[in-house]
């Protein structure tokens, strides 16, 4: 994993990371587009990163290592138990595109709590951000347009993330 936890202390690790993203579906799926069935995406939250583990991590804003990442994650993915189903992957279920709002609201907020640390020292641009984040508002217009607003918007403004889109 490559966010710093809350104390910008150490990098948290995938069980932490699976164990953030769980807590903030029980508090926060009732900002979900759809109605979702909590417990499926907690499921899928937390066995979301096992490829990962196994493919190793690619940090959301390296443009090299994206290069390679899915090829090294369907390998991985083939490795420990077969083809991943069609839906948790692609994000078309309810439940799969709420997940994908955790993943991408939840190192926005430790970045944002650490005072950009990880931003900073990666050099992370606004475009990779809204890139990486094409899709977030298709699980939750809610919780997209808070993490914007309350985490990226603040960021921007300081210089943490560099804008590149003027």
């Amino acid at each position: 994993r490559q966010t710093f936890l809350s104390d910008a202390k150490r990098r948290e690790n995938d069980a932490e990371h699976a164990w953030h993203m769980a807590i903030m579906t029980l508090l926060l799926s009732e900002y979900a587009n759809e109605e979702i069935d909590v417990l499926r995406v907690i499921s899928m939250l937390l066995i979301h990163d096992l490829v990962e583990i196994d493919a190793g991590d690619t940090y959301a804003y390296d443009e090299e290592g994206k290069q390679t990442q899915r090829v090294r994650e369907v390998k991985a993915a083939d490795r420990i138990y077969g083809i991943l189903p069609e839906d948790l992957e692609e994000a078309q279920t309810p439940e799969a595109k709420f997940a994908h709002v955790m993943d991408n609201v939840q190192p926005a907020m430790l970045n944002d709590y650490t005072e950009g640390k990880d931003w900073i020292a990666k050099g992370v641009r606004l475009s990779q951000i809204l890139e990486r984040n094409a899709h977030t508002a298709e699980g939750s217009q809610k919780l997209w347009d808070y993490a914007y607003t309350n985490f990226i918007e603040p960021n921007v403004k300081t210089g943490k993330i560099k804008d590149d889109t003027k």
